[in-house]
C-alpha cells in the first residue's frame, strides 16, 4: 500500500528494492515549451489517451466524450492525445468506442474546435490534439460480445479456451489494414487533428505482431515482418496527409512476457527486458520515417496490468512493489531516450507516485529519461492536475488517482469509464452496477 508522505520516504523504500527513480527539487521544467517536430507544446504534460467508452454506437463523440475532453481542455496540459479510435468497424474494442470514417469526421472536426475554444479562454493556448488510430485485434468487441481477430494463437493469453486458427487474420487483410490506416490519418487531419498515432501498444493487434516470431507469412518470423504493419503503417498515413500534420506512434517496447510471446524480451528466457529489437524499431521510426515524437509503454493492461499500470491491488497476488514497476518503466525509456536524445519521447507510468508524480517527472526529464511527461489516470481522477503544476502548485492528494483500478473494471463491465473515486457520476454508476452483478 502507498504510503508515503514525502519523497525521502518514497527513495528509501526503492533503495530498498534496489532500484531509484528520479526526482527534482521542482516543476518548473514542465512550464518549458518544447518544440516536437513541427509541433510546438506549450509545455511538457501530455494527457495520455485514456478511453472513455462513451461514444455513439455510430462511432461519433458523445455526451459524456465531450465532458471528458472539455475538462482536459481546461487543465492546460499542452498535448492532448486522443484515446483509441478504431479505423475500422469490425477492429473497435466496443461498442461505443470512438470511430474515424468518413460520416464521423465533422462531429470529430467539432470536439477538436470545441477543445482549443475552451483550452485558449481558459489558458491562451490551445493544445496540439492527436488521435490514435487503433485495431483492437485480440481484444476487438465491437458488438458487445468478443469477436477476437488475432496476430496468432496464445496459450498464455487463452490457457484452456484458444481462439480458433481461423480468427487469425491473413497477410491479405493486414494490406487492407495498411490502406485504413492510410485513410484515418487523412480524415484525422480533415477532422482538425494536428497529428495521427499509428497504436503500437498494449497488444491490440499492431503491437501483438510485433512478437508474431513463429506467424508464417509476411508479417511474421523476422524482425522486418513483425514490424511491416507498423512501417507500411506510418508510411501510408505520411502518404496520405500534407503540410505539418504528425505522424507519430504509442509503442510498446516491452511486453513483459516470456520468447516467443513477449516483444523486448530476452529470447534465452525469463522476463527480464531486452531492448535491442525495440531500439533499432525505434530508430528506423525516427532516423528512417522521420518520426520526431513518440510515446513509450510496456506491458499489457489485460494481463499484467502491474507492469504498465503499477498499482496496490491487481486481479491477481501482486508480484512485486508497484514502485518496482515505475522504476522498470522510466528505465526502459530511458533506455531508447539516450540512445536517440532528440527525439521526443513521452514518459509513462508516473500516476501511481500520487502528489508526488510531478516532481518525478521534472527529476526524468532533467536527468534525460523522456522529453514529456504523459499522465493518464490521474487525469481522469483529477482532471485540472496539469493546472495546478503549470501554477507551481502542490498537487492535493485528496484528488489524485490512487491507482485502485475501478475506472477498467468499468470497461470490463462493458460500461462507460471515468474515476470511480473522484467523479460522483461513475461512483454512482459504478455502485449500481455492482448491485446489479451482487443482486
Amino acid at each position: 500500500m502507498f504510503r508515503c508522505k514525502s519523497v525521502e520516504e518514497i527513495q528509501s523504500t526503492v533503495e530498498k528494492e534496489g532500484v531509484s527513480l528520479p526526482f527534482a527539487q521542482t516543476t518548473k521544467v514542465l512550464t518549458e515549451s518544447v518544440q516536437a517536430g513541427s509541433l510546438h507544446l506549450n509545455n511538457r504534460i501530455a494527457i495520455q489517451p485514456m478511453e472513455g467508452c462513451d461514444g455513439t454506437p455510430d462511432g461519433k463523440p458523445d455526451e459524456l466524450t465531450l465532458r471528458r475532453y472539455d475538462r482536459f481542455a481546461a487543465s492546460g496540459a499542452g498535448l492532448i492525445w486522443e484515446e483509441a479510435t478504431a479505423v475500422c468497424e469490425e477492429g473497435r474494442a466496443n461498442p461505443r468506442q470512438l470511430w474515424i470514417c468518413p460520416e464521423n469526421v465533422d462531429a470529430f472536426k467539432a470536439m477538436n474546435e470545441r477543445i482549443r475554444e475552451i483550452s485558449m479562454k481558459e489558458n491562451g493556448f490551445a493544445p496540439k490534439i492527436i488521435m490514435q488510430a487503433t485495431h483492437s485485434g485480440r481484444y476487438s468487441k465491437p458488438h458487445g460480445k468478443p469477436e477476437p481477430i488475432i496476430a496468432y494463437q496464445n496459450p498464455l493469453f487463452e490457457k484452456d479456451s484458444p481462439i480458433p486458427a481461423e480468427n487469425i487474420i491473413t497477410d491479405e487483410a493486414l494490406d487492407r489494414l495498411t490502406e485504413q490506416l492510410g485513410q484515418a490519418a487523412k480524415l484525422a487531419q480533415q477532422a482538425g487533428f494536428d497529428g495521427v498515432d499509428i497504436k503500437a501498444c498494449h497488444r491490440y493487434l499492431d503491437s501483438e505482431l510485433l512478437s508474431a516470431y513463429e506467424r508464417p507469412g509476411r508479417y511474421g518470423g523476422s524482425f522486418e515482418n513483425r514490424t511491416r504493419l507498423l512501417r507500411e503503417g506510418v508510411q501510408n498515413a505520411k502518404a496520405n496527409i500534407t503540410g505539418d500534420f504528425a505522424v507519430t506512434s504509442r509503442l510498446n517496447i516491452y511486453d513483459g512476457f516470456p520468447y516467443p510471446y513477449g516483444f523486448g524480451v530476452s529470447p534465452n528466457g525469463g522476463l527480464n527486458p531486452d531492448l535491442s529489437e525495440p531500439l533499432r524499431l525505434v530508430g528506423i521510426l525516427h532516423e528512417e520515417l522521420g518520426m520526431d515524437l513518440i510515446d513509450l509503454t510496456i506491458g499489457n493492461p489485460y494481463v499484467n496490468p502491474h507492469v504498465n499500470r503499477p498499482a496496490d491491488w491487481q486481479p491477481y497476488d501482486l508480484p512485486e512493489e508497484p514502485l518496482v514497476g515505475v522504476a522498470r518503466m522510466l528505465d526502459c525509456i530511458h533506455t531508447i531516450q539516450k540512445a536517440y536524445p532528440k527525439l521526443n519521447i513521452i514518459g509513462s507510468g508516473l500516476t501511481y507516485l500520487r502528489q508526488f508524480a510531478p516532481l518525478m517527472a521534472a527529476g526524468a526529464i532533467e536527468q534525460g529519461y523522456f522529453t514529456i511527461a504523459g499522465f493518464g489516470r490521474m487525469s481522469f481522477a483529477y482532471p485540472q492536475f496539469a493546472k495546478e503544476i503549470l501554477a507551481g502548485r502542490e498537487l492535493d492528494s485528496r484528488q489524485c488517482c490512487i491507482a485502485c483500478g475501478k475506472c477498467t473494471q468499468l470497461m470490463r463491465m462493458g460500461s462507460t469509464a471515468g474515476c470511480v473515486v473522484r467523479d460522483k457520476l461513475y461512483t454512482d454508476l459504478y455502485r449500481s452496477l455492482t448491485a446489479k452483478k451482487e443482486g
